[in-house]
């Protein structure tokens, strides 16, 4: 959650014209980012200014004053909260047979920092952000952190520019396959799944650390994962384990799409 921006600089004494585009907070090369991801996520209209806001980290605030941009904490807590209602929603209409004890557990297994990460990194959210220098260095556009609340801050920007229905959309199409494997009683334990799965049709599953990277306080690791020895999923977390837990929730999503195209 937010911090970070304490910096009272202000260089507004700028020029109109070309001067006057950064005091709009628009970073040279940046502009059209938001308009990448719009076309991503499936709405027609060209996003607002919103969508940079919801792409723009801290950091890249903190050491960008110039732009006199504001960063994407306010629309994350927006966009938190339309998440939580548009999952309970969905939750009590599609399954009236479970108690309420149960849909809260469902909705915690599904709205939480790992799932929100990995269905950020589908639409290759984190090549889109604006970080600080900093960040970038020590893989900030990986960090399950980072790419969830940005998420969450997009949900926001789609809400306010292209109201209720579009989020919900975009939230559903995006979390309807997580909601569904926790339907069945699967809660996070993809390694297992997986394994149960090849098992029933005799494929060997083997995990391998494919990249290390980061100082000791702050790793991350990329897992792939390999069906009868070919590389078939990756996944990237603070934690080997973590990391192997995506790559083969990775490789269970598309084995599902397979069979609904088959």
């Amino acid at each position: 959650m937010g911090q970070k921006n304490h910096n009272s600089t202000n260089t507004s004494s700028q020029p109109e014209g070309k001067a006057g585009r950064k005091r709009y907070g628009f970073a040279p090369g940046k502009k059209e980012l938001g308009l990448n991801l719009a076309k991503r996520l499936g709405l027609d209209t060209p996003p607002n200014r919103l969508f940079i806001t919801a792409l723009t980290h801290p950091s890249y605030v903190f050491e960008n004053p110039q732009f006199g941009r504001e960063n994407n904490q306010r629309l994350e807590f927006l966009g938190d909260a339309i998440l939580d209602f548009v999952i309970a929603e969905y939750l009590y209409l599609n399954y009236p047979d479970r108690p309420e004890g149960e849909l809260t557990k469902m909705r915690a297994a599904v709205v939480n920092e790992t799932t929100l990460a990995h269905k950020a990194r589908d639409i290759s959210l984190g090549q889109e952000l604006l970080l600080g220098k900093g960040e970038q260095v020590s893989g900030g556009r990986e960090r399950p952190s980072i790419l969830a609340d940005a998420w969450e801050a997009v949900i926001g920007a789609i809400y306010l520019q292209y109201g209720f229905q579009e989020a919900r959309r975009v939230i559903l199409e995006m979390l309807k396959p997580p909601i569904e494997e926790v339907a069945k009683g699967n809660y996070g334990d993809y390694k297992t799944m997986l394994q149960e799965k090849a098992q029933r049709q005799e494929i060997e599953v083997g995990y391998q650390i494919l990249v290390e990277e980061g100082p000791d306080h702050n790793k991350s690791f990329t897992a792939g994962v390999f069906l009868q020895g070919n590389l078939m999923g990756k996944g990237i977390g603070r934690t080997k384990k973590e990391a192997e837990q995506h790559a083969a929730q990775q490789v269970l999503e598309n084995w599902g799409k397979e069979n609904d195209e088959s």
